[in-house]
């Protein structure tokens, strides 16, 4: 009963066994090369830096993807890895020469994340290959062994990723999206349902709503491990971070536009059309993200949009009669619908890597894709170089630890000085919070396992034994020590580094002495850059970030609605701070989703901050593209009911920044209305108006009625 309830336990906590099976990789990968090494050539810089490179490579790495695409990276990384260990080795004659290439090298790596959060997972790998060839002896003669060690034992890790009980296909996020598309879609057809069959329709689609919700939230970066995440600053992630956010918006005018089906059945209802087309195509951009068909294509789907809008022009031409305003907000928000799903499939071509054609790239919101990747990397890298920029902030904080680590294990002299750099490694995180966090179990980890250390070295010194409960304590540090938690993970490592060291330099007891002393200077360091250097992490940058970009989105809200009253010019530059803005929060919140977060301080739905950006960009361009300015000039009532909504749309996103920045209360939040609403505002002002003015008025304000939905989300 106990061996069932243990395994139990177990595979709670490593569903799949993807833990273990990593952990018997690199056990079996760093005995070879240890033992093939140490005992087989006679080189202990052979074995060292084997068994350190099949660590590094396969514990310390984070590296995304199936095995197939892990086992690429281990080997493209070999010559990054082969330029480390031979800046080490040449630098380390003198502390300071290694200090300061530790410094160089310390920044350059860590901001090398700045693209690709993704690389971070490589970041502590890169590092411990620098730090641990940077320690005397000054060997350069040593350097063909060294090279030869960590070649092997990474080629060997790569073959194990794929041969050696390989872990299952883990769900990527393009497939995450293809499902969400699917629930999507179907709740596209159940909404089309429901406004042209009001008896049965709206029955259909609540019993596909929760499912499509479901599926969409499973979006969320917070959802997502970092290592799978779309968060590079190349095209396709980017692409892919818009088409979550379109699907998002999807839902939300689905459920604007169900809110109020006409009394009666109108088979031929547009915008029950353009929902079934939208929802085609909405399937058919997800089976293309999820491989195997090609990208999709928006022939049917422009082509409903084009019969929609001339279905406009029907209306205008009847003047007889007064406008049928619940007909004009159906219609208005059906097409903000396959506006949306229109982004979600140029989006998805973006993602696969098709080329957009003329249309497809027209909207400025995927002018990126017209670069090369290596323009948007320098963009990225080039915008946070900027003193309020907090990966700027924690690659120098990195790197400047690492370096003052680097000297203080130098200049006392310490045997086993890397233990230092390797516990700042270890402790030092991108805010005080998480430095703190990991300080504990580091020091209580490693003096658990000094103790125990030091007490086996006591009544064992015969280095075969050692030799011979290597793998146990390999496997027990990288699995057993993972699944039990951060304390008897620290002190299994602990435990480990003895038995290696305790073949390569017997010391005796000492030796786990010499381990404690390290470990504590390191994170004492650790902590003390941690505190003194940039304590808040990426959380302040992002909430710094926040505030221009809501601001610049409440400019664009105002000068969008002046354009088509004709109070000012097309708002292209307010659009255009919205979309840089937009490039700085979007990275900042890649680095914070990294992050541990305070739990006493009140998080903000960072997703839906971002969704605000995304429905004013997209919405404000198709609103003008079908509402041209000035096209309300003439209409003084309408202009100050217009001008009233984007008033109290500024204020709600001003209101939202300072609640974001300093964590105060939220102000009075935006009220949504449904279509029947809107109409009940506006019937005073028609009358005998002209039913084309009649329509833009009712897109604009529908389009603000949008808007005010996003802040519901923001603090739902």
């Amino acid at each position: 009963m106990r061996g069932t309830s243990l395994l139990g336990r177990l595979r709670r906590r490593d569903p799949g066994y993807a833990i273990l099976r990593r952990a018997a990789r690199v056990t079996l990968v760093a005995s070879v090369v240890f033992y093939g090494g140490r005992y087989g050539v006679g080189s202990s810089t052979l074995a060292t830096y084997g068994l350190f490179g099949a660590i590094a490579a396969g514990a310390f790495a984070q590296l995304p993807g199936p095995a197939p695409q892990r086992a690429r990276i281990l080997v493209l990384s070999l010559p990054v890895v082969w330029a480390l260990i031979t800046a080490g080795a040449l630098l380390a004659w003198s502390t300071w020469a290694a200090a300061g290439g530790m410094l160089v090298i310390g920044f350059v790596v860590a901001f090398a994340g700045v693209g690709n959060p993704r690389l971070m997972g490589l970041a502590s790998a890169f590092q411990l290959f620098y730090i641990l060839a940077s320690f005397p002896p000054y060997q350069p003669g040593t350097l063909p062994q060294r090279l030869a060690g960590v070649t092997l034992a990474i080629v060997l890790l790569a073959l194990a990723e794929v041969a050696l009980w390989p872990d299952p296909v883990p769900v990527s996020y393009r497939q995450r999206l293809a499902e969400a598309a699917a629930g999507v879609g179907a709740l596209l057809d159940a909404t089309a349902d429901a406004l042209t069959n009001p008896r049965t329709g709206p029955a259909g689609r609540e019993q596909r709503r929760p499912r499509a919700y479901h599926v969409v939230a499973a979006l969320d970066l917070t959802r997502n491990p970092p290592v799978g995440a779309p968060i590079a600053a190349g095209a396709k992630d980017r692409s892919l971070r818009i088409c979550a956010a379109a699907l998002r918006e999807v839902l939300a005018e689905a459920d604007r536009l169900a809110a109020d089906p006409p009394p009666q059945p109108i088979p031929d209802l547009a915008a029950a059309r353009l929902l079934r087309s939208g929802a085609e195509t909405t399937r058919a951009a997800g089976r293309s993200l999820s491989g195997g068909t090609p990208p999709v294509d928006l022939g049917d789907l422009d082509a409903a949009i084009r019969w929609a809008e001339a279905s406009y022009r029907v209306v205008e031409s009847d003047r007889r009669d007064p406008p049928d305003v619940p007909r004009l907000c159906r219609d208005a928000t059906a097409l903000a619908i396959a506006d949306q799903v229109r982004v979600f499939a140029v989006g998805a071509r973006v993602a696969t890597g098709a080329r957009l054609g003329g249309t497809d790239a027209g909207s400025k919101l995927f002018e990126y894709a017209r670069h090369k990747p290596w323009t948007l990397y320098w963009r990225q890298y080039r915008a946070h170089l900027a003193p309020r920029s907090a990966h700027l902030h924690g690659s120098l904080r990195l790197a400047v630890a690492l370096a003052i680590a680097r000297v203080a294990a130098g200049a006392l002299q310490l045997t086993h000085g890397f233990w230092v750099l390797l516990a700042t490694l270890t402790v030092l995180r991108s805010s005080a919070a998480d430095t703190r966090t990991a300080l504990r179990p580091a020091v209580l980890g490693t003096i658990a396992g000094a103790l125990v250390s030091g007490a086996v070295m006591l009544v064992v010194n015969q280095p075969i034994v050692y030799a011979v409960v290597l793998p146990v304590t390999l496997m027990l540090a990288f699995g057993v020590g993972r699944l039990l938690g951060p304390v008897w993970q620290q002190a299994l490592f602990t435990v480990l580094l003895t038995v290696v060291f305790a073949q390569l330099d017997p010391g005796g007891w000492r030796l786990a002495e010499a381990r404690l002393v390290d470990v504590l200077l390191g994170a004492v360091i650790g902590v003390l850059a941690g505190v003194a250097m940039w304590p808040r992490g990426a959380g302040h940058d992002l909430r710094h970030n926040a505030i221009g970009y809501l601001a610049a989105n409440a400019d664009a809200v105002e000068l969008t609605v002046q354009a088509v009253l004709g109070d000012a010019p097309p708002p292209d530059r307010a659009l255009d701070r919205v979309r840089r803005r937009t490039v700085l929060i979007d990275s900042s919140y890649c680095q914070y989703h990294s992050e541990r977060h305070d739990p006493r301080r009140r998080q903000v739905n960072w997703d839906a901050v971002l969704g605000a950006g995304h429905h004013v960009l997209p919405g404000a361009e198709s609103l003008l593209r079908r509402n041209p300015p000035g096209c309300l000039a003439d209409w003084p009532e309408a202009a100050a009911l217009l001008r009233e909504s984007a008033g109290q749309l500024r204020s709600a996103y001003h209101e939202l920044a300072d609640e974001v920045a300093h964590g105060r209360a939220p102000g009075p939040i935006p009220v949504s209305t449904t279509c029947a609403e809107e109409v009940d505002r506006l019937r005073p002002l028609l009358g005998a108006v002209d039913p084309r003015s009649a329509r833009h008025l009712v897109e604009v304000n529908r389009w603000l009625a949008g808007l005010a939905d996003t802040f519901t989300r923001i603090h739902d």
